[in-house]
């Protein structure tokens, strides 16, 4: 098969120019009429929908330089002549039948609207916890390309995908993929500062596959559900604090102030301990400053992923001052293992479910029980699982 490669990647080639081409003469000036979309982006910073004469136009803003635009992508129906005049941007013709995804979030994001039934590839699949996938990886119908960071280009090329969903980092680029000409949906939806704010993104994959509609009911059930949930929470007088996670290569990386956890955290009616702080990123303190802040902290959150079962005990032989933190002595440390449990995919789409779950713990006189479990207690699993 490979002796074929020259052949097929010089078609590549040759198709990716023709398309610019045709993307060229189609693309005009920013000038062209464009108007926002009826119902509009209300949560989610990082790109924005604009409505044309035959066209859509999909705003991708680069989250570390401002309000520039990391990418623009011009979709137009692939059953429809296409418009005389469009704005600037990648020419995408929907919807779209042969796509890549790059991480399991994506991944999510597709199951829910319905369309994993496009996916031609995706990388690192051993990281997707969803069967269909793993089962069509296994019998061959969805290539494994390998890492994100560099894929199998021979495979990428076979599968012939007529669009990449991938996740852009600051400082890096896309390599060699650049130059097969297919087009690169870039999604920074990570960077979304809020819950709601990234599970809108949900609006964004599916302008690609024409779920507009569905993708609107889908959200709007999740952002009903998410209110319906902290409209309890916030009424409580009593606002327990909380801090996360462990040491890593001798750093304690904790969620900033200004993060997306955090904002889970006081809308789950806490005090995070570190709520003041403006950073939306991860902070990394020694264990020093830790537990000089956060030892007597109501509760403390773990995710950790390991094939054992995180125990009170596991964690003191682990860091023999752990058990200095009044939430070890009080057992009030609740963990989830993402090795075992899709945290990272269900709760990017639906952080409904986990502001569920936290609020359960803050506030069992509110919420007897979680109707969802990410985050439990290691010595309140009757089963020892945890």
């Amino acid at each position: 098969m490979t002796r074929f490669l020259p052949v097929f990647a010089a078609l590549i080639f040759a198709c990716s120019v023709s398309c610019r081409k045709t993307a060229e003469k189609a693309v005009l000036s920013a000038e062209t009429a464009v108007t926002k979309a009826e119902d509009s982006v209300r949560y989610a910073k990082g790109f924005r929908i604009e409505n044309g004469s035959g066209f859509t136009r999909i705003s991708v803003l680069n989250p570390w330089n401002g309000n520039r635009i990391l990418q623009a992508y011009v979709l137009v129906p692939r059953n429809a002549a296409l418009p005389e005049k469009l704005p600037e941007g990648t020419l995408i013709r929907t919807p779209l039948e042969r796509t890549v995804c790059y991480n399991s979030v994506q991944c999510s994001f597709f199951n829910e609207i319905g369309v994993l039934n496009t996916l031609v590839g995706v990388c690192e699949p051993n990281q997707i916890r969803m069967s269909q996938i793993a089962d069509a990886v296994r019998e061959k119908r969805i290539a494994n390309l390998g890492m994100a960071a560099n894929p199998d280009i021979e495979k990428l090329m076979l599968a012939e995908p007529e669009a990449i969903f991938a996740t852009p980092f600051e400082g890096t680029d896309y390599g060699a993929v650049i130059r097969l000409g297919i087009p690169i949906i870039q999604c920074p939806d990570y960077m979304e500062q809020s819950p709601l704010g990234r599970a809108e993104w949900i609006r964004f994959f599916a302008q690609f596959f024409e779920r507009n509609n569905e993708a609107d009911s889908l959200f709007r059930t999740t952002e009903q559900h998410y209110n319906e949930t902290k409209k309890l929470t916030v009424k409580s007088a009593r606002r327990p604090t909380v801090f996360s996670e462990t040491m890593y290569g001798g750093v304690w990386y904790l969620p900033g102030g200004g993060s997306y956890m955090a904002k889970l955290f006081a809308d789950a009616g806490a005090d995070y301990i570190w709520k003041d702080d403006e950073h939306a990123g991860s902070l990394g303190l020694p264990l020093e400053a830790v537990l000089e802040k956060a030892e007597n902290a109501d509760f403390w959150l773990i995710k950790y992923s390991s094939g054992n079962a995180l125990t009170y005990n596991s964690l003191k032989s682990e860091n023999s001052n752990y058990a200095l933190f009044a939430a070890w002595k009080n057992r009030k440390i609740f963990a989830c293992n993402t090795g075992k449990i899709a945290y990272y995919e269900e709760t990017a789409v639906h952080p409904d479910r986990l502001l569920n779950n936290l609020a359960a713990i803050f506030h069992p006189e509110i919420h007897a029980s979680a109707e969802y479990s990410y985050f439990e207690n290691p010595e309140s699993d009757k089963n020892g699982q945890f």
